[in-house]
């Protein structure tokens, strides 16, 4: 079963409103695992309420960013996943790229639309 990469800040939290609750119901419906990725170093993981999160967070507090392929190869290593059994959605155009770059498929969430009807269909056509 494949893994549910979650991007953060911009997606999974709102930042100075907390958790997406729409996002969060609507990934709670899919019995995978799920991984919240971020960038966050200590400081900012108070300041975003990163440090009480329904799922694992990964961060590299910035060394390297999630811009950076770097970023996901180690992800990849560190919870010992392939690449072709992770989808990931994250807000970051740059960061979607590095991630594709990685190997891994990816989807762009548009933040500021919060659609979670083609979120979805992504996750539905890809896990």
């Amino acid at each position: 079963m494949k893994t549910i990469l979650v991007d953060a800040i911009g997606a999974f939290v709102i930042e100075g409103q907390g958790i997406f609750k729409a996002m969060f119901d609507m990934l709670e419906k899919y019995p995978n695992k799920k991984i919240i990725l971020t960038n966050a170093d200590d400081e900012q993981m108070v300041k975003f309420g990163l440090t009480n999160m329904p799922y694992e967070i990964f961060t590299l507090k910035h060394n390297p960013e999630k811009t950076d392929t770097k970023y996901y190869e180690r992800m990849l290593e560190y919870f010992g996943l392939k690449k072709n059994n992770v989808v990931y959605f994250e807000h970051s155009r740059d960061a979607v790229k590095s991630a594709e770059s990685a190997g891994i498929t990816t989807y762009h969430y548009d933040s500021d639309k919060k659609d979670l009807e083609n979120l979805k269909k992504f996750l539905d056509e890809n896990l």
